[in-house]
C-alpha cells in the first residue's frame, strides 16, 4: 500500500483541460484565452443597465433649514452626461485606436490594452451606481430638486414623499450625490489613459524627459477638471468628488497592471504574455516563466542610461 502511495504521490492526477472531449476542449479554451474576462465584462454591463432601469436609491431623511443641500438645481451641466462620455470614453478610447493604427503593436498588446480600457470604465460604472444606490445621500441641489409642499416643517426631519418634483428622475437622482459618477468615470477612462502613456514613454526612467511626463498627465489634468465641474454646477460636494475620482483612478490602476506590469519596471511598456502562448509544447509552464521574468524585470537605474546618445526607441511602442 506504502509503494502505491507513493507511486500516486509522485504522479499528479490529470486535470480536467489535459482530458480529451468537449469538456477537455471547453476548459483548455478558457484557460488559454480572455473569455472569462469578456464574460465579466457583459455580466458588468448588464447588472449596470438592470440597475439604472429598476433600482431606487436609499431615500436619507432631510431637514429644509440645512444649508448644505440648499443650492440651485443647474438645469444646464458644464459637462453633461453625453460630453462625459466623450471627453472621458471616446477620446481615450480614439487615442488607443490610433496608437495601434500608428505604430501597429502586436495583436496581444493591442487587445489587452483596449480590453483593459473598457474593463476599467464599466467596472467604475457598476460599482459606482451599486454605491450610490445604497449610501443614499442627498445632493448640494435636493430642496430646489424636491419642490416641498407649502407648510411642511422646516425644523424637523422629512421624507422625501413631502416632494411635489413630478419628473422621477429629476427627484430620486437627488439622493445619489455619493461618491460622484462623473468623477470616478472620468478618472476611469482618462486614468487608465494615463497609466498607459506613463508605461509606453517610460517616465519612470532616470532623466526621461519632461515632455513624456506631460503628456502622461494630461489625461490627469482632464479628469481633473471635469470632476472639479461636478462642484461648480452643484450637483456634488468635494468629499463626493473626492471619493468617486480616488475610486476611478484605484480601478483603472488595478485594471491597468492585470495587464501591465509596474510603471518602475524596466519592462513596463510590455504587457504580461498572452494565455494562448503555448509554443514548443511547453504549454503554461512557458506562459509562467514569461510572466516571472516581465515581473522579476529589475526597475530603472540611473546606470542603464549614462549614454548621453541614447535615446528612447520608439519602435518599443510595438512591442
Amino acid at each position: 500500500m506504502s509503494g502505491q502511495g507513493s507511486q500516486l504521490n509522485g504522479r499528479r492526477a490529470p486535470g480536467l483541460s489535459q482530458s480529451s472531449g468537449f469538456l477537455g476542449s471547453l476548459s483548455r479554451f478558457w484557460q488559454r484565452s480572455y473569455a472569462s474576462d469578456y464574460i465579466g465584462l457583459a455580466v458588468l454591463l448588464t447588472a449596470y443597465i438592470v440597475i439604472q432601469f429598476l433600482a431606487e436609491p436609499f431615500h436619507r431623511m432631510f431637514s429644509l433649514d440645512n444649508l448644505a443641500i440648499q443650492y440651485p438645481h443647474a438645469e444646464k451641466e458644464r459637462v453633461s452626461v453625453t460630453w462625459l462620455f466623450v471627453y472621458a470614453g471616446g477620446i481615450p478610447l480614439a487615442v488607443l485606436v490610433l496608437w495601434a493604427l500608428v505604430f501597429r503593436p502586436q495583436g496581444h498588446k493591442a487587445h489587452v490594452t483596449i480590453l483593459g480600457w473598457f474593463i476599467s470604465l464599466i467596472l467604475t460604472l457598476f460599482l459606482t451606481d451599486v454605491i450610490k444606490n445604497a449610501v443614499g445621500r442627498p445632493r448640494p441641489d435636493l430642496i430646489d430638486r424636491c419642490k416641498p409642499k407649502k407648510g411642511t416643517s422646516k425644523h424637523e426631519l422629512v421624507t422625501w414623499e413631502i416632494c411635489t418634483e413630478t419628473n422621477h428622475h429629476v427627484l430620486h437622482d437627488g439622493w445619489r450625490s455619493f461618491p460622484s459618477g462623473h468623477s470616478s468615470f472620468a478618472f476611469s477612462g482618462l486614468g487608465y489613459l494615463a497609466l498607459f502613456l506613463a508605461g509606453q514613454c517610460h517616465v519612470f526612467r532616470p532623466r526621461t524627459d519632461l515632455a513624456r511626463v506631460l503628456l502622461a498627465l494630461a489625461p490627469l489634468l482632464g479628469a481633473a477638471l471635469i470632476a472639479i465641474s461636478r462642484c461648480e454646477d452643484y450637483r456634488h460636494d468635494v468629499y463626493d468628488v473626492s471619493t468617486g475620482s480616488l475610486l476611478g483612478l484605484l480601478i483603472a490602476f488595478y485594471t491597468y497592471r492585470r495587464y501591465y506590469p509596474p510603471l518602475r519596471s524596466s519592462r513596463c511598456d510590455t504587457p504580461y504574455p498572452s494565455r494562448a502562448d503555448t509554443a514548443e509544447g511547453k504549454g503554461f509552464a512557458k506562459l509562467k516563466d514569461e510572466e516571472e521574468r516581465i515581473q522579476g524585470a529589475r526597475d530603472f537605474e540611473v546606470d542603464d542610461f549614462d549614454d548621453e546618445t541614447e535615446s528612447y526607441p520608439l519602435a518599443n511602442m510595438r512591442s
